[in-house]
């Protein structure tokens, strides 16, 4: 079977993607890895609809039935090789599967670099954030303890100032941090603790602080990570020859998010803009809109 198309990537964009795709009744296939950073964050709070926050987990499933329901398929792989034949795209999975598709939709996004500590993951979205666009009002006035790496954490606890004062930051991996930077925390009263972290103290979702290596403990409700290197998940477009930035985002046409390569368009934080839920189903949309017209002018 040739599929209209196939979306590689079961996060938002790619969701959003097959439920308009599904509704102009074309013959879709959504391939998932399903371990983007969209199965992270346990609450997403400045998406209309859901002022109590909503997780990504229920997004994600609720798009998913959504999409079926219009008759897009599912298969729960990852995409390991893409090749463009002369009328069709060919894609082989990690599991050996091979499937065919008239266009293809690369929506793989961004993995995010997070540390491997216990009882981190279960407070993502609910105590301890990654986006300050996000998530900056969750922490407005209170208490908030960054974790990241050099430069990269430094900077977020700059950002933060926006939203409060009350600020420390814990280099965990103890990189250098510059001495202009530095003054500058120093000037915003924010905390520096340049030492590994070795227990999350939480209660489920909830923070209560960090145990350090040095045995201290810092207490906290509230926490932003950054420690910056983020896989963005563009190597399925290199094999096409799809043109990206340095940093690995792709580039695409912002009227219709198509790519540099005819029939191959991308949605979602994979491509180069700002990485917020709302924009990444935006994306999804668009996408979709103009791969449906390509469709029809084929026919």
């Amino acid at each position: 079977m040739v599929f209209d198309c196939i979306i590689i990537g079961g996060g938002f964009a790619g969701l959003q993607a097959a439920i308009q795709l599904g509704r102009y009744n074309h013959h879709i296939l959504v391939l998932d890895s399903n371990d983007g950073r969209s199965t992270l964050c346990n609450s997403y709070h400045n998406i209309l609809g859901y002022p109590e926050g909503v997780s990504g987990k229920t997004l994600r499933d609720i798009g998913r039935r959504q999409a079926e329901s219009f008759g897009v398929q599912f298969k729960n792989e990852k995409a390991e090789t893409v090749r463009k034949l002369e009328a069709h795209f060919l894609i082989t999975t990690e599991k050996g599967q091979l499937y065919k598709g008239k266009r293809l939709l690369i929506a793989t996004g961004i993995k995010d670099r997070i540390p491997s500590l216990d009882y981190l993951k279960p407070c993502l979205g609910k105590s301890i954030y990654v986006c300050p666009d996000c998530d900056g009002y969750e922490v407005k006035g209170k208490r908030t303890i960054v974790i990241g790496s050099g430069n990269v954490g430094a900077h977020m606890a700059l950002t933060l100032t926006y939203w409060t004062r009350e600020l420390i930051y814990i280099n965990h991996e103890q990189e250098p941090v510059d001495e202009e930077i530095a003054g500058q925390l120093n000037n915003y009263g924010i905390t520096y603790i340049c030492s590994a972290i070795r227990e999350v103290l939480a209660r489920g979702d909830q923070l209560e602080g960090y145990r350090l290596t040095t045995g201290e403990i810092i207490q906290g409700a509230h926490s932003f990570i950054a420690f910056g290197g983020n896989e963005v998940r563009s190597d399925i477009a290199s094999q096409l020859g799809v043109e990206r930035l340095e940093n690995k985002h792709i580039v695409v046409n912002p009227r219709t998010n198509q790519t540099s390569i005819p029939y191959v368009w991308a949605a979602g934080d994979v491509v180069a803009h700002t990485q917020q839920v709302t924009v990444a189903l935006g994306d999804g949309s668009l996408a979709a809109i103009w791969i449906h017209k390509s469709l029809l002018a084929s026919k």
